[in-house]
């Protein structure tokens, strides 16, 4: 008796077909081309995993620029005495800092400039 490979096949097909359902056009009808569509996207996602982790830093950066400025200071003499003082505070929480909390923001730089 043959012994054919079509379930497995099809479950294979269907799964990149699946995992590539929101593109446009035959980019997720055609299994070809749907598979060349999800090793692209693929190529994307990790470009851009890479690029977010830039894009928020500099993000943060701004920010905590923006909440300097008023108190007469600027970001990278804030940071060097961070960092001199041995004040261990990540970017992120510092910005968070800046953004809601002006008052424990100030207390923060205060400490920073004594």
């Amino acid at each position: 008796m043959r012994v054919t490979n079509g379930p497995t096949t099809r479950r294979r097909r269907k799964a990149i077909k699946r995992r590539v359902e929101g593109a446009w056009g035959t980019k997720h009808t055609s299994y070809k081309i749907a598979r060349q569509t999800l090793i692209r996207a693929s190529k994307y996602a990790l470009r851009d995993r890479r690029a977010k982790k830039r894009d928020f830093r500099a993000l943060w950066i701004t920010r905590i620029t923006a909440g300097l400025k008023p108190l007469g200071h600027n970001y990278s003499t804030f940071i060097s005495q961070l960092t001199k003082k041995k004040i261990l505070v990540n970017r992120k929480i510092i910005a968070e800092l800046a953004l809601n909390n002006q008052n424990e923001f100030k207390a923060l730089v205060d400490k920073a400039f004594a």
